[in-house]
């Protein structure tokens, strides 16, 4: 291991050959990844570009890196979750690969921004963003920076949110493109990943058993379908909260219970938000829970519990377990919160599979070749991924599983394409 002379802020960099071997782990199941680096290195389409990147920093993360990093692109990594780091791949990205980053596992939030401004510094010309807490602090602190910036990319559907958000008040300055909306991200990854990842920090954490429990997922879009249906391959009673008709009507076709949170409240062992608002339970909800009832958030933002209204609630608050503050409420009721309200997939365990995350990250990083590469530059706002990079993923995804699928004929094309021909 070769000590850096490169702009760094990670909590130990002898961890870095730790970090390594679990990131080689993570590359045998992102062949995808694997393929997009081995092009890129070859062609070097990135050579020169400067991305900053504000992502979880995880095994998975550092793959997609490396991949960028190969094409020619000078990387800086924050992260964008104060408990999402996993310190040990910090190191190795430092040490060993040569990427500035700027993360450690449990910075509070002074840390956190000044991170985010440390990957600022470099000017960067795109960037890569996981919430949109870095374009946010690019056009609220460093505009100086903006007329540089040619383009970006969005992971999340809440970052997607907060841009449309911007864009719909005429405030963001650069075009970003939603990888978060691509098929082959946000039917596997939200759905699969989220599905499985929730579940994994909540038992991590708990050690509880689900079986015959009754869980109450708050939000029915593709990450509260999947924890919804593999809580229920568990064995618990699901009851799906919504705000929206069309998700509720689905949830209840799909043979879930359905009512609002005031009405789950008393009924739920188990309470998962993930719906990219704030306070989807509250106040009046947590007075009307069962003692014992364990409450996590798989949201991107700490803000879906109202956190603070429970702690105006409580006589006594202590740590019971590792990412499990026990909340003893005035009447002596306890409500058990995970991972201070964070991302509880992150938070106590190791976020998606790395199988699904290689289908994300292979999106990102055509995503970013597609911003770098292209002769016009895209108009300010939010774009949709290219059909052909999201079919271009799926295409690899499959070939790296052995599945072949049918081709249309010309025939088949021509009666697609054509209008004429009926009954």
């Amino acid at each position: 291991m070769v000590k850096p002379t490169i702009d760094c802020d990670v909590k130990d960099l002898a961890l870095a050959d730790d970090g390594n071997r679990r990131m080689e782990w993570a590359a045998r199941e992102m062949p995808v990844v694997a393929l997009i680096r081995e092009r890129f290195a070859s062609e070097r389409p990135l050579s020169g570009l400067r991305v900053s990147a504000c992502l979880h920093v995880t095994t998975e993360t550092a793959n997609l890196m490396l991949a960028l990093r190969d094409g020619g692109a000078q990387i800086a990594l924050c992260a964008s979750n104060p408990l999402s780091t996993q310190d040990d791949v910090a190191a190795a990205l430092v040490a060993i690969h040569g990427i500035p980053v700027h993360s450690v596992r449990g910075e509070d939030d002074e840390t956190y921004y000044r991170h985010i401004h440390s990957v600022l510094d470099q000017r960067p010309q795109v960037t890569l963003d996981d919430g949109a807490d870095l374009v946010a602090t690019l056009h609220k602190d460093r505009r100086e920076l903006l007329e540089g910036v040619i383009g970006g990319t969005e992971e999340t559907t809440t970052g997607v949110i907060r841009l449309r958000a911007m864009a719909a008040d005429g405030a963001l300055a650069y075009p970003i493109v939603a990888v978060n909306e691509a098929d082959t991200k946000h039917l596997f990854d939200n759905r699969y990943g989220t599905g499985q990842s929730t579940l994994d920090g909540i038992t991590r954490a708990t050690n509880v058993l689900w079986a015959g429990k009754t869980v109450v997922v708050c939000g029915y879009g593709w990450c509260g379908r999947g924890v919804a249906m593999r809580a229920r391959g568990m064995g618990s009673k699901i009851i799906v909260t919504e705000v929206q008709p069309v998700r509720a009507l689905e949830a209840a076709m799909d043979g879930f219970h359905v009512m609002s949170v005031a009405e789950a409240a008393p009924i739920g062992d188990i309470f998962i938000t993930l719906t990219g608002d704030i306070n989807v339970i509250d106040i009046h909800h947590f007075q009307a829970m069962k003692d014992g009832a364990i409450l996590a958030n798989s949201g991107h933002f700490n803000v879906e519990l109202n956190i603070k209204g429970l702690e105006e609630m409580t006589e006594t608050k202590r740590r019971i377990r590792d990412h499990v503050d026990e909340y003893r409420l005035m009447d002596g009721r306890r409500l058990y919160l995970l991972g201070e309200g964070r991302l509880i997939n992150l938070a106590a365990a190791e976020g998606h599979p790395a199988s699904v995350m290689d289908m994300s990250f292979a999106n990102q990083a055509l995503c970013v070749e597609y911003i770098a590469t292209r002769q016009q530059r895209l108009p300010a706002g939010v774009h949709t991924v290219p059909a052909e990079i999201d079919e271009e993923v799926a295409r690899l995804k499959l070939a790296s599983m052995n599945i072949t699928i049918d081709e249309l004929t010309d025939e088949q094309r021509q009666y697609l394409s054509s209008w004429e021909t009926g009954t």
